[in-house]
């Protein structure tokens, strides 16, 4: 077996057992009781399951993706604004049609997040490049603008805990039938991995890229469509989750290289295993009380983060 393809099927392993200790644990126990196993695990424990290995997926791949469409390595949905924006929207769509089906308020938040990530690029346009950290730096004090929009207006509309349930991601409240929109951003990630090619290209600068006749504008368009998908798809399922996209994707160039196509199923395995294992970690630390995975993730992705601040190389690009 070739080293890809062990790759792969060690990764594909580790989720096979992750996902059955996702099965197993949780604070009602599915052995002796009153409760019926079957049901419990077919309607709360398996979507739980799928929706933590899901929006990982997603936001590993966005991750990869905003990373090569700024050409830097230290930056991935959550640090220019996407989540926050993605809020915005949500907000906007629960005060005018509260109603509204949520594959609508899906919609809204996706082009919303949208909104946010293009207005991110423009601000990094004006920034310069010699300093790679410079740039997420940046997307943090963009983030944190719109995100404080967003608790200003949740405070004045009194709906300041729709806002705490979407920027801190956690999937207690995951059931059957509440999550589905989670496969939306599955083929959206699927679509991201089709034009893994076009995206390595967009990734060596809009001038290269071009040169080598890529249309540059349009694949950035269609990329970061794709990412707002993911993201808003993951914000109105389960809620925000921070650092994914940053953390795995460099883990994953830094062991195996820069080979868009050939990374991304390894990135996207990673992504939905630490969401998976955060999630888990997160039920029995304080069991049988939760802590979100969200704020798991937060806590060791802020190290990772500021590790990768520190060994980044001066460059800071996709080669």
């Amino acid at each position: 077996m070739t080293a890809p393809r062990a790759h792969l099927a060690l990764g594909l392993l580790a989720l096979a057992l992750l996902s059955g200790a996702s099965v197993l644990v949780g604070a009602a126990s599915l052995f002796g009781g009153d409760l019926d196993a079957g049901l419990l695990v077919a309607v709360s424990r398996v979507p739980r399951t799928l929706a933590a290995l899901l929006a990982g997926a997603a936001l590993a791949v966005a991750g990869a993706v905003v990373q090569l469409a700024v050409q830097n390595r230290l930056v991935e949905p959550g640090l220019v604004g996407t989540p926050e924006a993605a809020t915005l929207g949500l907000l906007g769509i629960t005060l005018m049609a509260p109603g509204a089906p949520l594959i609508v308020k899906m919609a809204v938040a996706g082009l919303a997040a949208l909104a946010g990530t293009f207005g991110f690029l423009a601000l990094a346009r004006a920034v310069p490049r010699r300093d790679p950290v410079l740039l997420p730096l940046v997307g943090l004090i963009y983030g944190g603008i719109l995100g404080a929009a967003a608790l200003w207006l949740g405070w004045i509309t009194d709906l300041v805990q729709y806002v705490g349930t979407w920027m801190s991601g956690e999937f207690s409240g995951v059931l059957r039938g509440r999550y589905e929109l989670l496969w939306i951003g599955a083929a959206a990630t699927a679509a991201l991995y089709a034009a893994a090619d076009r995206l390595t290209l967009l990734g060596l600068g809009e001038d290269t890229a071009r040169a080598l006749g890529l249309d540059a504008r349009g694949t950035l368009l269609a990329g970061l469509a794709l990412v707002s998908v993911c993201v808003a798809a993951v914000v109105v399922t389960v809620g925000s989750i921070p650092f994914v996209g940053l953390v795995v994707p460099n883990l994953v160039s830094r062991w195996r290289g820069d080979n868009l196509r050939r990374n991304l199923p390894l990135i996207a395995m990673g992504g939905a295993g630490a969401v998976l294992a955060c999630d888990i970690l997160g039920r029995v630390i304080r069991w049988p009380y939760e802590i979100p995975a969200g704020t798991i993730f937060a806590v060791l992705g802020a190290g990772l983060f500021l590790w990768l601040l520190h060994a980044a190389p001066r460059g800071g690009h996709h080669g």
